[in-house]
């Protein structure tokens, strides 16, 4: 059994594609056990709770490992630990310090609107516009202490139109995140992913 978190800041849409496909296809093996959130306005707790998954907000200004070490308190609060956890980011505009990073290693999850190493950090979407590049998708990966820049598990590429905005691209790319994060999540509780050095091979 997984015990899964997921960590939010925004409209949590990731995070319900992946509470979606747990409910939908009947896997027992994952629990979702607690989302929090970065912002007390996010969206995504009023979607959680739809699902019966329990939600915490940490809202203060305080950073790094002051900030993360009341996160890991809540995890483990409800069971969510390096040993039976897994951590997932779904919009969350927050850095995780090195000590958080170190205590669930490779067992964080991140999913990021670019294939990776292309284009990391914020706007990777009008990164791809601006460079003129011709495909673009998005990019699921392990996170290390690092920006964007862990294993890399799954990505999904997706063209980029000659007429695209910002807006339509962006909309593309995350009907590809929806179908993405929920399987790598599921390969994760499948014991499937293997990492070799900066290699994820799915067994």
């Amino acid at each position: 059994m997984i015990n899964l978190g997921i960590l939010i800041s925004g409209r949590g849409s990731n995070m319900e594609s992946i509470l979606n496909f747990l409910k939908e296809n009947n896997i027992a093996d994952i629990c979702p056990k607690i989302v929090i959130s970065s912002k007390p306005e996010a969206e995504g707790l009023k979607k959680a709770s739809k699902y019966g998954v329990p939600t915490r907000v940490v809202s203060n200004n305080s950073k790094g490992w002051d900030y993360d070490s009341e996160i890991i308190n809540i995890l483990q609060e409800y069971d969510v630990n390096p040993e039976n956890g897994l951590v997932c980011l779904a919009g969350y505009m927050r850095l995780l310090s090195p000590e958080f990073v170190r205590k669930y290693k490779m067992r964080i999850m991140n999913i990021h609107p670019s294939l990776l190493p292309s284009f990391p950090g914020l706007n990777s979407q009008k990164k791809a516009l601006d460079y003129g590049v011709k495909v673009t998708g998005c990019t699921v990966h392990f996170v290390d202490e690092g920006l964007d820049s862990g294993p890399v598990i799954a990505q999904k590429h997706v063209a980029v139109l000659d007429n695209d905005t910002f807006e339509t691209l962006s909309e593309r790319i995350l009907i590809q995140e929806h179908i993405l994060y929920p399987n790598c999540v599921k390969l994760f509780s499948e014991k499937r992913l293997l990492v070799e050095g900066r290699r994820v091979i799915v067994t």
